[in-house]
């Protein structure tokens, strides 16, 4: 096992991000989180790379902040206050990094996503779980309202679903968490990784000007009102009409050929 905290690696137009601290249960450091953005940040401008897949080595996909580093933090005279500070801030960042990326981004979860691991799950695209996974925003338990974990959360399940995972910290099970529209595929724990790459490939297979058009559109337009949603969304199918890739996705169904897509 390399003592590389965020592995990397490629198969043909899918990058592959493996979280590595399975020691302290792939917990989300400063330093994880620093890495994870520069990777994403830099995997997404990359013309070779159509879809990230972010997994994780070890029992479980990741239990969330590292409350060790974060309890080392209180040493300091203003009690730790500028370090979680900085950390919340690196974390955001982190989300954020990959709702703004132009390509796709699919998580692969085994075991338990808590916290800010559940955080990291929401905040893909995508996500593919085995059927013995669980996720759990259990802050409450300790202490500590997973407030930044509900950003997410709040965005992908209803508002009473997500105020019980919060207010309760109990664990959701990997088929009630597909039900509720956290996760968006199951394997089992065998074929977790096959079905994650075969998504991935399915995708990486699609125009990639295309794809940075919809997903973009995807995340505006969600924050939208019914009205200007439609008149945004309208302005994009119009916008995404005139890119080169449309006229030839359109000309080979036509046509009833395979179509040519430009690099992005």
């Amino acid at each position: 096992m390399s003592d590389d905290i965020l592995l990397e690696a490629r198969e043909g137009k899918v990058a592959r991000l493996v979280l590595n601290r399975p020691a302290a249960r792939n917990a989300l450091s400063l330093e994880m989180l620093e890495r994870l953005t520069e990777a994403v940040n830099r995997l997404g401008a990359d013309r070779g790379v159509h879809v990230i897949v972010i997994a994780a080595n070890g029992s479980g996909f990741c239990a969330g902040h590292d409350l060790k580093e974060l309890t080392s933090a209180r040493s300091q005279p203003d009690r730790g206050r500028a370090f979680f500070e900085d950390t919340m801030a690196k974390c955001a960042e982190a989300m954020l990094s990959i709702i703004r990326c132009p390509k796709p981004v699919i998580a692969e979860v085994h075991g338990v996503a808590t916290a800010a691991g559940c955080q990291l799950v929401a905040s893909c695209d995508l996500a593919v779980a085995a059927d013995d996974a669980q996720f759990a925003t259990p802050g409450v338990n300790i202490g500590l309202f997973c407030s930044t974990p509900m950003v997410a959360l709040s965005r992908n399940v209803g508002r009473k679903t997500a105020m019980r995972m919060l207010l309760t910290g109990d664990m959701v099970e990997a088929e009630d968490a597909r039900a509720l529209g956290l996760i968006s595929d199951i394997a089992a724990p065998s074929e977790l990784t096959e079905a994650a790459m075969k998504l991935a490939d399915r995708i990486a297979e699609k125009s990639p000007a295309t794809l940075k058009i919809g997903k973009e559109a995807f995340y505006q337009q969600i924050e939208m009102d019914l009205p200007q949603a439609y008149e945004f969304a309208a302005e994009v199918m119009v916008m995404n009409m005139m890119e080169p890739d449309a006229e030839e996705g359109i000309g080979a169904f036509v046509e009833k050929r395979t179509p040519s897509w430009k690099p992005l």
